[in-house]
């Protein structure tokens, strides 16, 4: 493939849609990505996890009396408290209720008193805990964990109404407005509008209505926004909805319709959502049903990390003589610069330098940063063609990923001139950067490498980004190990 081949992209003409250009590369220094105040989230959410936890933890102390031995109300707490996250009864909720987990709450004390006393009776027969015993102590700790709680939800219902959260309420013209005006006439819902981001001509309701995402931006740093309220499809803005999840507000669904005869009532949401994402509970809200789209997990935290780093560290040591007899070889069949260094886009378009084993010396820099690939370049060596036939070629990348700059699995990384054009050319393609890029991804286990589909690459880019998980790394690694003993290069 020549350079003159670089315009229009690989895998065919681009869509023909309206999408305005879109660039996610920032000089190098600058902060990329969209930043919110930091502190007020965080602190927020521990000033009402921490109380519940111990909340439930004073509770279950009070019951040490009726048992047979104060140390046994250690893994009576280590229970409840499990249980009670597993749960999710310490997610804070928007309208803090403690009737309405009352139940919950009783029934894992009452499972963990059972299970306690299942173990004392196997473990130590003539300290059975007694019928009167189980009921005494899952009553004790009921009430005193319904007295805790209540204290807590009663704070901040009272720190909420005098303190409500700043909202942007998202959604088209018909219904974005009405809702605004809704939770403003409700502000013991803890949710404060701000704005009104709409395409349509919409009456804002005396709140401002923003019509591009860089208004929208602005206000959510300007108003220290932390809550989106959807309500109805989000159009065009779904990449805006995807930087401020990232960011740490969190995303609501707003139910705006009544359930039709024989409907479930989940299906209502299908309108509203975003991203993929994972759906918590229902809650209701200022007379509305709301769904919290869960965006705890964090695809770049520390697992993965972990992950990159004892994998990487580990393959850096055990194919260092390999990487030492290519760099010998290529040294001597192909003369001095044995590592290639570019410069590509990592994550929130910072750039990084990418090391590779040179296989091919472009004639001047514009070829280096515009060519699209090199794989059919007859002046290249045996040994180099070998090289990228086997993607042994890539294997100085392991160093990127023990420093940080990339990942084991992520969306591969390109260079500075190819993500400003596909960026603009192919929607999705600039939400792909929200995470480090890889050494291997979904899209390339699915044959997406060398000269394919850029539009599928970022579709598979982004469902993978959606739908992280540690299992699914490990997935694609040992897929990644298997295509290497028939491999094709690029």
């Amino acid at each position: 493939m020549t350079a003159e081949r670089t315009v229009p992209p690989p895998g065919g003409p681009p869509p023909e849609r309206g999408f305005p250009p879109v660039s996610v590369i920032h000089p190098r220094g600058a902060a990329g990505g969209l930043r919110l105040p930091a502190g007020r989230r965080t602190a927020r959410r521990h000033t009402t996890v921490l109380p519940l936890l111990a909340a439930d933890a004073a509770a279950a102390l009070t019951t040490a009396p009726v048992l047979p031995h104060p140390l046994v109300a250690a893994p009576l707490l280590l229970a409840v408290l499990c249980l009670n996250a597993r749960a999710a009864l310490y997610r804070p909720a928007a309208v803090p209720a403690v009737l309405d987990e009352l139940p919950a709450v009783c029934a894992r004390i009452a499972v963990s008193w059972c299970a306690l006393a299942a173990v004392v009776a196997a473990l130590s027969p003539t300290h059975a805990l007694s019928v009167g015993t189980l009921l005494t102590g899952c009553v004790l700790q009921s009430a005193a964990s319904w007295a805790g709680r209540g204290a807590v939800h009663w704070h901040r219902r009272r720190a909420l109404a005098r303190h409500p959260a700043a909202a942007l309420v998202v959604g088209p013209a018909v219904t974005a407005p009405r809702v605004a005006a809704a939770f403003l006439r409700h502000p013991g819902s803890g949710l404060r509008p701000v704005g009104v981001l709409s395409d349509g001509g919409a009456d804002g309701e005396g709140l401002p209505v923003l019509r591009t995402d860089e208004e929208a931006q602005r206000a959510v740093v300007q108003n220290s926004v932390r809550a989106v309220l959807i309500a109805g499809p989000a159009g065009e803005h779904t990449a805006l909805l995807r930087k401020l999840a990232d960011a740490g507000c969190e995303l609501w669904a707003v139910d705006t319709h009544l359930p039709a005869p024989g409907r479930a009532a989940d299906t209502a949401y299908d309108e509203a959502e975003p991203p993929p994402r994972r759906r918590s509970r229902r809650e209701r809200i200022a007379g509305f049903s709301c769904c919290r789209l869960e965006v705890d997990r964090r695809p770049d935290g520390a697992a993965k990390r972990s992950l990159d780093v004892l994998v990487s560290g580990i393959l850096l040591v055990l194919a260092g003589p390999m990487l030492l007899v290519c760099a010998v070889v290529l040294r001597v069949s192909d003369g001095p610069q044995v590592l290639f260094r570019q410069e590509r886009v990592g994550r929130d378009g910072h750039p990084f330098t990418l090391l590779k084993f040179r296989t091919h010396r472009p004639a001047d820099p514009h070829e280096a940063a515009t060519r699209w690939s090199v794989a059919g370049e007859r002046n290249m060596s045996r040994f180099c063609r070998f090289l990228r036939r086997t993607s042994l070629d890539e294997l100085p990348q392991l160093w990127n990923v023990f420093r940080g700059d990339m990942t084991l699995v992520g969306p591969r990384p390109e260079r500075p001139y190819f993500v400003t054009v596909f960026s603009r050319t192919y929607p999705g393609y600039a939400a792909r950067h929200r995470m480090r890029t890889g050494l291997t991804g979904l899209a390339q286990i699915h044959g997406l490498r060398g000269d394919t589909s850029i539009e599928d690459r970022a579709r598979f880019d982004n469902a993978y980004i959606d739908d992280w998980s540690l299992w699914q790394d490990v997935c694609i690694l040992l897929r990644t190990a298997a295509a290497l003993v028939r491999p094709t290069g690029s």
